[in-house]
């Protein structure tokens, strides 16, 4: 794809411009976005998903905040964590790696330190041992 020659995010709340390196508006914490026009600018999947994710809670280091029993039930947790502006990550559990069965196997919920604590109560989970 071709790249516009003025390489730059914008904010699509206050316009602002901000160089690719960043990800969220200095001025309202909004995450950035290219500017009309640009050829990559089509919005994907995991363009929506960055756009959901709140800057607040995207801060540290990853902390475990729940368990799920495979994959389906991993994703299903990630989407409730991602409706509230938290970003996750799915860890095959210690002891499970098994190639053969990818979607099979617990996994570990984790996110950044600084959204553990609204993820615990979106999901209404006790801190894990």
């Amino acid at each position: 794809m071709d790249r516009v020659a003025d390489d730059h995010l914008v904010c699509p709340s206050c316009g602002r411009k901000h160089p690719p390196s960043e990800r969220f508006c200095a001025t309202c914490g909004m995450p950035l976005v290219h500017p009309p026009g640009a050829a990559d600018a089509e919005p994907g999947e995991r363009r929506e998903h960055a756009r959901k994710i709140k800057p607040q809670y995207s801060e540290g280091r990853l902390v475990k905040v729940a368990y799920a029993q495979n994959l389906p039930e991993a994703q299903l947790i990630q989407g409730l964590l991602l409706e509230e502006g938290i970003p996750s990550m799915a860890r095959r559990a210690p002891g499970f790696d098994v190639p053969d069965f990818l979607a099979a196997g617990p996994r570990d919920i984790l996110v950044p330190e600084s959204g553990s604590q609204a993820a615990r109560e979106a999901l209404q989970a006790p801190p894990p041992d």
